[in-house]
Parts: C-alpha cells; structure tokens; sequence
C-alpha cells in the first residue's frame, strides 16, 4: 500500500504531502481547492500520458513521488527488481514533468521507460474516478472480475483447464512440426545420408588431420633432420664424416675438464661441487649422443608413404570444407547428422502417435472447458445477484446487473473444441467470453455496463464490484490499493451513508482513498486528510493536512453546510461520525441521532 504521496508544482498544489495509512482514507476541501489534482498527480505515478497543462504556474516541472510498502515476493517488487530498482520492503516511485512536456520516471532510484510504472500500477492501484473505469471498458477483465470472484471452485477449474490447454497446445506444436519435417524429408534424408556415406568412406580418426600434418612436416624434411643429427652427434663425439682424427669432441673435452679438476678437488669442497657439476653435464651429454644417433638412424626417407600421408590430407581436407574445420568438428557433425535422419526417418511414427495424443487431450480438454463454463455460470449468477443487492445500497435500487457468458464458433481453419455437444472456439483462459451488462433503470435493456452508466454510476458499480469480490476472496482484494474519484456523485441522505459503509467493507482488505465532497461518506474515515487553498491576493496554492478530532469535526461540519465553528454543527458532526462507527460495526445509531443526522442532510 502507499505510505506516502508527495505533490510539487502540480496544478494548484505548490508543495504538499499525504501521509496514507490502512484501511479508508478520505480526502475532502472546498471546490477548486486541488482534490482532483490528487488523483491527476497519481495517475502521472502510474503511468499516464504526461500534460505539460498540470505543470504550476511558475514552475519549470511537476514532481510526483509514492512511497510504497509491499510483502516480500510481491508482484510489482519483482517486476521493479527486473527494472533495475533497489527494493527492501519499499518501493519508492517517481515522475516529472516539465513545462515543455518532458516526462521522466523512476523506479527504486533508477532511470525506467513510463511504461514500467504502468505495469506497476497496474499492480498497485485500482484508480475509479468518473473518466477512468478501465476495468469495466476492457472485454477480458470482465472475465477476470467474474473468476476473482468465483471462489476455490472456479479457481479450481480454471487451473485444470490452463494446465490441459497448455499440454495440448505443445502437442499440437510438436506434431505439426513434425508434419513439416516429413514433408520435407525426402530432400534432407538425401543429403544427410551423402554426408554420412562420404565420411563412413574414409573413416577419419579424432585428430588425424593434426597427427598427418606432423608426419608430413618429418616425412617431407627427411634428408636434413638426418644430416642435422649425424653433425649434432659428431660434434658431441668428434667422430663422423669431416672430423679429422685430430679433432676433439664435447664428449672428450668434458672428460679431459674432469681429469684436470679431480686430483686437487679433494682440496676444497667448493671445487669438488664444480667437479661434480661438470660430471653430470658429461652424463647427460653421452646420453644426449645415444639419442641424436638413435635418431639419425630412425629417420628413413620414404617417398611412397610421403605420398600417401599427401593424399589422406588431401581427402581429409575435402572432408573439412563441407562439414567442419577440424576432423573433430567433422566427426561431431557425422553424430548430430545421424541423430537428425533417425528422427526423421521415425517421424511418420511419432506424427502417429502423436496425434491420437492431441486427440486424447482434446477430449479432456473438452470435458474440463465444460466443467469451467459450468462453474463460470453459477458464479455468474451469485455475482450478479450480489452486485445488484450492493447496488441497491448505493442509490441505484433500480438498477439491474447481469452476467452473460457466452461463446463463440472456431474460425475458419480452427478444429475448436467440442463442448456440451457444441464446437466452439478455445482460448487459454477457456471458451468463455464474460461481459458484465447493467439495466440502469426498471424495465430498461440490460446493456454493456461501461455503456449503460453514466460516469457516477460507473464509480459506484465498480464499488460495488470491488466489495463483492473482495468479500469472496475472503477479504482479500486484487491489488493493496482502490481510488474512488467522486464515487458519491448524484449521491445524498441515507444513500451516502451507504457509500460509506461500502468503501468502509473494502477498506477492511484493502487501502482505499477516496476523494469526496459528502459528510456522510467522510464521516467512514480512518484518515481524513484535507486540501485548502491559500490566496495571498497574488496567488493560489493549495495544502494538504490531517485533520483530527475538533478539526475533523469542524470540516465535517463545513461539508455539511454549516458553519465549520457552530455548536449545532460540531453536534451534527460528533453524531454523523458516531452513526458511521455504528454502522462499521454492523449496529446502528441511537434513534435520536439517526433522526438528526436526516435532518442535517436534509439541509
């Protein structure tokens, strides 16, 4: 719910902040004092179109923050994390707006698209003010506030029905794509086999290209790496061609070095350390010559097996330009091919079973649509008769509420879905279309309710809506905060009290703000929060404060008509707020007081 909203620059609204709390909070001030400004300046926090109009005369932009305050896990803090927001329990929202028409928004203390805060709102807030029944005017959220409504059972089968859909739905994906597959297997199968054939043909190894490419380097330097060690092993032996018998080689002139240190190494430990050295240095020396020999005589000059070293790397080659880089990449490709054409060629199979799947999973889905659709319409019914009944106490006694569940024939090349003995058109949320119609009047035709109200009556229809669905999710509401915008419009006497009792039962679930102009709504408060004006003869701004006690019961008396300082209306006042308590707690006013409060709103 929303802890705190802060206005600047907004309108008439210089600087001001409202401080919400649980449960029913009222917002009351003179005509033009800027109560409207409240509900524009939070429609801009929740994603609306930005008008440079709303900026203050004298302000170059118009700021709207929100404090919000949100169980762990909730939706919109999910969402405000995926946007980058910083999120603890708090949300902190905000937009501006320049006098050019700029608009920024914020989410968390990070940059976001005004997008996000409307996928926000969307969450947070249900705003009903005379102009903003969004609800009521979108086809697909009749639906939603009939099976919010429904209860355990509905929800039930709406789930079984979703997760049937889903499981058909993938099915009928993977046959057709394995119809296409078949289709066009002829072709493929043809060009898998090729490749699979040519590479079976030479049989490549994992990593033969790299192994014959060494061989070819050795096969193809032969005669210099057997020169290159015979002079290496001559020089370290001083024996060889183009050695002299003269000639000295490392392995003579090390033992000679050892000679000249050994009869006097004993003489210093120092010198015998070198002596040693230079011992090992002549053993590794010697074994370094047995392996240069080895060598020179290991290294064969073989121009038939050169040769057929060139043409497996050239056939090798010819494999890795059509099916990798390497014969590794060549090899992986042979096992994803193979994979590929024994899918394929047991597609018609599968493409089989698969279809006596999709067919099975009609038929339950069927059954499931059926059972869905049946609890839709006893649902229907019991909303529609609660709806009226609320209605009634909302100064609409006349008024007449119906729920038509209906559905609609497949389209052209839609098998649909067979249900109740009738093909009918299946979407995830079932093959229900929900439309809430209203009679405004006796005797009237009930129609479409977003077009049959005017816009007060839009408002209360939408408490009335809110109380009964909330009363049946067992005081849970759809989001953490309702906005009624003048709901009581058109609305007085006893009826207003009635209001108030409704938004007061919602309030119970839910934050609600509520902005009105009638005492007996105001007199439900939890918090009552005032706009006033202040003229100074130059300008005009507008303020927001709490208002308790004696200053509570003085504003009630202003609304009221009376003098905000009377005795007479502070006594009207004290026993409008005693009959709201009264009529919270489901009792009822003293008889005297009930007789006064009618002649207060008589006036």
């Amino acid at each position: 719910m929303f802890q705190q909203i802060r206005l600047r620059g907004l309108g008439v609204i210089d600087d001001a902040v409202l401080d919400l709390s649980p449960g029913l909070n009222v917002l009351t001030g003179e005509t033009g004092a800027g109560k409207t400004m409240v509900v524009s300046g939070l429609g801009l926090l929740l994603g609306a179109r930005a008008d440079a109009g709303l900026v203050r005369a004298g302000s170059d932009t118009a700021l709207v923050e929100g404090l919000v305050e949100l169980p762990p896990g909730h939706p919109a803090l999910v969402r405000a994390a995926e946007a980058g927001a910083d999120t603890d329990g708090e949300l902190v929202l905000a937009r501006t707006v320049s006098r050019e028409g700029r608009s920024r928004a914020h989410v968390g203390g990070r940059s976001a698209p005004v997008g996000v805060l409307a996928e926000l709102g969307e969450q947070l807030v249900a705003v009903h003010g005379q102009a903003d029944q969004w609800r009521l005017r979108q086809g697909d959220q009749h639906r939603q506030v009939l099976d919010d409504a429904g209860g355990p059972a509905l929800r039930t089968a709406r789930e079984e029905y979703t997760a049937a859909y889903d499981a058909l739905t993938e099915a009928v994906a993977e046959r057709d794509r394995l119809r296409r597959l078949a289709r066009e297997r002829a072709r493929e199968v043809d060009a898998l086999r090729a490749g699979l054939d040519r590479i079976e043909a030479l049989d490549p190894q994992p990593g033969e290209d790299l192994a014959l490419r060494a061989e070819d380097e050795r096969l193809g330097h032969a005669d210099t790496l057997r020169l290159a060690a015979e002079q290496a092993h001559g020089l370290l032996t001083g024996e060889g061609d183009g050695f002299s018998d003269a000639a000295a080689g490392v392995l003579e002139l090390l033992a000679t070095a050892r000679s000249a240190l050994a009869p006097v190494q004993e003489h210093d430990p120092e010198l015998a350390g070198l002596e040693k050295r230079l011992a090992e240095v002549a053993y590794l020396a010697a074994d370094l010559s047995t392996d240069l020999a080895s060598y020179g005589a290991s290294v064969d000059v073989d121009p038939g097996r050169l040769a057929q070293v060139q043409q497996r790397r050239a056939d090798l080659a010819a494999l890795t330009r059509a099916y990798g880089d390497t014969v590794d990449e060549v090899l992986a490709w042979a096992r994803e091919a193979a994979a590929s054409l024994e899918e394929i060629l047991g597609a018609d199979d599968r493409v089989e079973a698969l279809e006596a799947r999709t067919a099975e999973l009609r038929a339950g889905l069927g059954e499931r649509a059926a059972r869905l659709r049946a609890a839709r319409l006893a649902a229907a019914r019991d909303f529609a008769g609660r709806v009226t009944t609320e209605l009634g106490h909302l100064a609409m006694g006349k008024a007449r509420v119906e729920v038509a569940v209906t559905t609609a024939p497949p389209p052209d090349g839609d098998e649909g879905l067979l249900v109740d003995g009738e093909r009918v058109r299946a979407w995830r949320h079932g093959v229900d279309e929900v439309e809430i119609l209203l009679a405004a009047n006796a005797g009237a035709p009930a129609r479409s309710v977003a077009r049959a109200a005017s816009g007060g009556e839009l408002s209360r229809v939408m408490l009335a809506l809110e109380v009964v669905t909330a009363t049946a999710g067992g005081g849970a509401a759809s989001v953490p905060t309702f906005v009624f915008d003048e709901v009581d419009a058109g609305v007085g006497g006893r009826a207003a009290i009635d209001v108030g009792a409704r938004l007061a039962a919602l309030a119970r679930g839910a934050q609600v703000v509520v902005v009105t102009h009638l005492a007996q709504v105001a007199a439900f408060a939890d918090r009552h929060l005032v706009v006033r004006k202040d003229d100074d003869g130059r300008v005009t701004a507008s303020s927001v404060a709490l208002v308790e006690d004696e200053e509570r019961l003085a504003e009630l008396s202003r609304m009221m008509g009376g003098d905000p300082g009377s005795a007479a209306g502070l006594a009207h006042a004290r026993e409008l707020v005693a009959q709201a308590a009264a009529a919270r707690t489901g009792g009822d006013a003293p008889r005297r007081g009930r007789a006064r409060a009618r002649r207060t709103m008589a006036r």
